[in-house]
């Protein structure tokens, strides 16, 4: 088995160059940012503001927040307390809720223990923000995934744009900045690369060439038959 670690900010491409990697190799791709995001929905729900830490932790240990992954045709499907909540998840919202959320050592414990569980029972590739150094240090590859935040906010508005959504790009670019500010200086697992990660900056490169990459890194990485 091996354990493919994929890092990066937000809109870097890391979720679809990961899927299209592991489709092609077989592997089973994990998207960890899409259970943050799940978390950070829930708590939008309850009415808990996803910056207010007290409040976020006394909802994670109430035991009422149940998070599954599933996998249809080798796609992954998140549920919250049995609810498909896949698409819900992805608005801009539920970006900057997740962000907040993941500051939160108990929701970073929470979600651990099926992260892992995962990658010891599959062959994986898991995309997220703090993989390659906290959840896998252990994994044989882990690439850093970067593009400008322009070319990031760019993706993000042609992406909300094809899905009929309402965008402004000067938001969409604000709102990744501030992620971008959150995630690398939180106090908990901050947006870095790992010491062994191999940084990858993808601005000027197209998704294919990215994957194909990605793709190599990984195949020099497999034992030699």
């Amino acid at each position: 088995m091996i354990a493919v670690a994929i890092d990066g900010p937000a809109g870097a491409g890391k979720s679809t160059i990961a899927r299209t990697v592991a489709k092609k190799m077989g592997l089973l791709y994990v998207d960890t940012g899409a259970l943050y995001r799940t978390v950070g929905l829930y708590m939008i729900r309850r009415g808990i503001p996803p910056d207010d830490a007290c409040r976020v932790r006394e909802a994670v240990q109430d035991g009422g927040m149940e998070i599954r992954l599933a996998f249809q045709n080798g796609e992954q499907r998140v549920l919250l307390c049995g609810e498909d909540v896949t698409q819900e998840i992805r608005t801009p919202e539920v970006s900057i809720a997740s962000s907040q959320v993941s500051a939160v050592p108990e929701v970073r414990r929470f979600l651990f223990s099926l992260q892992r569980d995962l990658a010891k029972e599959h062959s994986v590739i898991m995309d997220g923000r703090d993989i390659g150094t906290v959840v896998l240090p252990w994994a044989q590859v882990k690439i850093f995934l970067t593009a400008s935040p322009e070319e990031r906010a760019n993706r993000r508005w042609k992406e909300l744009q094809e899905k009929g959504e309402a965008a402004d790009y000067a938001q969409v670019l604000s709102d990744i900045q501030r992620r971008d500010e959150k995630d690398s200086t939180r106090a908990i697992a901050p947006l870095t690369p790992a010491p062994d990660a191999e940084t990858v900056d993808t601005s000027r490169l197209t998704l294919e060439e990215a994957a194909q990459m990605v793709e190599s890194r990984i195949r020099a990485a497999l034992p030699q038959e």
